[in-house]
């Protein structure tokens, strides 16, 4: 790739970030392979529901907002203390009105599943100190939230394995997410500081307040309908077959959906670099484009690939015989990835476009489709049906944005990046 010798930086900051995830893809993998044998099919499945059910509803905690902040802070840093201020206070508010809302029975769940499911949401509050990653983000400066996040991981994998250790019971499973938070949001606060930062000196103003959530609207929507139709499948497992089933659903969307980090922290740290290309002209904004979509797509293949061939052998290894049902599983959700890994690059064209609403449509046509799928699936093919419901929401939603004039263009470049000769091609040429 022939890029400026600014970009050096940009990559720099990528490989802090994959430090950081590869660090704790294997830790996570490491001990949940324990946390899953320890607690069994049925355990394990009532605590991924429990997950899930808090991730559809803690949509509305973002606000929308993680990209939007970190534009506006790479365009103008003077309000870094505003908008700082203006998202934490945003983001707390959310948080409470998640507890508010959870708090509200409304479901038929049985009290220990509430007291989960609450216990997880309280751990929501303390990711409001998150905002001070988009700091670093702006700056191209991962490396500083990277030491808060491994610090934290490590200490909540220490945890988990104590408590298996001490046979503890599932509560403080759950309870380990608030206290993973707070070690994360001390750690945060800290490196903040000793970047001689004080967050005493954010400045939440309602006008900014306004003009953010003005533009991350559709954003906040369309994260609702995005945790939705990636969540919604181990809810409707639940309802529609077992909380064993739901267990071995959840063992193999952690192998599957483990490497979803890659296109988060590549496209997360060349975020500044896109929106700066198109500064400089619209050929450099579509080729740094183009070859983000290929690099996307020959990395998703090059993971499902061996692991789709391998599936039954992985899960058998890691999990043991008790999850024997996950292999198939594995074998059609990996390929979900493809489309995620395109999806996540896409994602930040429309941002940078400030295509929100678009956004918003293709998320939420991919929630739709995703629902219906199951409810025709899951019956039919059980936990197999909801794979392939995954398989194909994912793909009508990224590439649903080919019908929208104003985005064709950039759909032609992703389905350029599927080709078997061009595709990769691309990615090898400098």
């Amino acid at each position: 790739m022939q890029f400026s010798v600014g970009f050096k930086k940009y990559f720099s900051n990528t490989g802090w970030l994959f430090f950081e995830r590869i660090l704790m893809m294997i830790i996570t993998l490491f001990v949940g392979v324990y946390v899953a044998r320890y607690l069994g099919p049925s355990r394990y499945g009532l605590l991924s529901y429990s997950v899930s059910f808090v991730i559809i509803f803690s949509a509305i905690t973002t606000l929308g907002l993680d990209n939007i902040v970190v534009r506006d802070l790479v365009k103008n840093e003077r309000e870094r203390d505003e908008l700082l201020g203006t998202t934490f206070t945003l983001k707390l508010a959310g948080s409470i009105l998640l507890l508010g809302v959870l708090a509200v029975r409304f479901t038929t769940n049985d009290s220990f599943t509430n007291l989960l499911i609450f216990i997880i949401a309280l751990s929501v509050i303390f990711q409001s100190f998150n905002v001070i990653t988009f700091y670093f983000q702006s700056k191209v400066l991962s490396k500083y939230a990277v030491y808060a996040q491994v610090i934290s991981g490590i200490s909540a994998a220490i945890i988990k394995l104590l408590f298996i250790h001490f046979k503890m019971g599932l509560e403080y499973f759950a309870a380990i997410m608030i206290a993973e938070n707070i070690i994360l949001a001390i750690g945060l606060v800290s490196i903040y500081i000793k970047q001689k930062l004080s967050i005493f000196n954010w400045k939440p103003k309602f006008s900014l307040a306004k003009r953010l959530l003005r533009d991350s609207w559709p954003l906040i929507l369309s994260g609702i309908a995005v945790s939705i139709y990636m969540r919604i499948d181990q809810i409707m497992i639940k309802n529609m077959l077992s909380t064993e089933a739901v267990g071995n659903y959840a063992v193999a969307v952690k192998l599957s959906s483990a490497w979803y980090f890659i296109p988060m922290v590549i496209t997360s740290s060349l975020f500044p670099a896109i929106i700066n290309a198109k500064k400089i002209s619209e050929e450099l904004y579509y080729k740094r484009l183009q070859k983000l979509y290929d690099l996307m797509t020959w990395l998703a293949i090059g993971i499902a690939l061996p692991i789709a061939f391998l599936a039954n052998d992985i899960i058998k290894f890691l999990f043991g015989a008790q999850y024997c049902n996950a292999g198939s599983v594995l074998r059609i959700h990996i390929w979900a990835g493809l489309f995620v890994f395109l999806g996540v690059a896409s994602s930040q064209y429309l941002i940078a476009e400030n295509y929100t609403r678009i956004s918003f449509f293709r998320t939420f046509l991919g929630a739709i489709v995703n629902i219906v799928l199951n409810i025709i699936f899951i019956p039919k093919y059980g936990i197999n049906g909801a794979a392939f419901a995954t398989l194909i929401s994912y793909f009508i939603s990224v590439f649903s944005i080919v019908l929208i004039p104003k985005t064709y263009k950039n759909s032609i470049l992703m389905f350029k990046s599927l080709s078997l000769i061009g595709g990769p091609k691309r990615v090898l040429q400098r």
